[in-house]
């Protein structure tokens, strides 16, 4: 028996320990599960898309309180966070990749590029949220607007009232995102323990595709809360 032929019936038995017992071969489960992911990220989109339709809803009826609320948000601080959420999608994806082709050392890298990021991205948030405690714009505290504590402007048509509803919108789906990405950072954790000790081969890698799949998922709802949030106000001068 050549090396090769040893290494193949590793790894068909690897597989079969992975095949749980109400399943008829890897395909069928990978099929499962894939489906069930798919509806779980469907009620997902659901939540999230009620709360974007309530964010639309009262921009349309309040869009100069809006406005000028948004133009105390940090713009850069978002800006980075994009890029970071980026990254970690190239990143989580070739991590996929490379668990299908049976890399473990470049499968087990990404892994760890993707926590980082994702741990980088929350920073960031944390350092953002404690602005919005110093300039007093956290809606269910003292929150104060056109003040020498927080000078923004007040355009014709804006009010206090709706401006603070804005921020009680703003820290709701960004509180509930970065939620997700706690979320997703403890199956990160997982993911890499499991890398690490080389559970994930081209025949057994369907948790790395479903945490692929969760992952640009929460990637991608920060891609539409970026311009609808930081950048509606983004032509106004404080």
């Amino acid at each position: 028996m050549s090396a090769a032929d040893i290494h193949l019936t590793d790894a068909e038995q690897h597989a079969s320990t992975a095949l749980q017992h109400h399943f008829d071969n890897m395909e069928q489960q990978r099929e499962a599960g894939t489906l069930g992911m798919w509806v779980f990220l469907i009620t997902e989109i659901m939540f999230f898309g009620g709360l974007f339709t309530a964010y639309v809803l009262y921009r349309t009826l309040n869009a100069p309180s809006f406005a000028a609320a948004s133009s105390g948000l940090n713009v850069k601080m978002g800006a980075v966070n994009t890029v970071v959420l980026i990254c970690s999608s190239l990143t989580m994806a070739l991590a996929v990749y490379y668990a299908q082709t049976g890399v473990r050392r470049m499968q087990l890298i990404l892994l760890l590029v993707t926590w980082v990021l994702g741990a980088t991205f929350l920073v960031v948030k944390t350092f953002e949220y404690a602005e919005k405690f110093e300039k007093g714009h956290v809606p269910w505290l003292n929150f104060t607007w056109n003040t020498p504590e927080a000078p923004e402007a007040m355009p014709a048509g804006a009010n206090v009232p709706a401006i603070r509803m804005f921020y009680w919108i703003y820290f709701v789906m960004t509180g509930l995102h970065a939620f997700h990405m706690i979320i997703g950072l403890g199956m990160l954790g997982f993911l890499i323990y499991f890398a690490w000790r080389g559970r994930y081969t081209p025949e057994y890698h369907a948790p790395v595709e479903l945490g692929g799949l969760y992952w640009h998922f929460v990637d991608i709802v920060w891609i539409f809360l970026f311009p609808l949030l930081y950048l509606l106000g983004a032509n106004l001068h404080h």
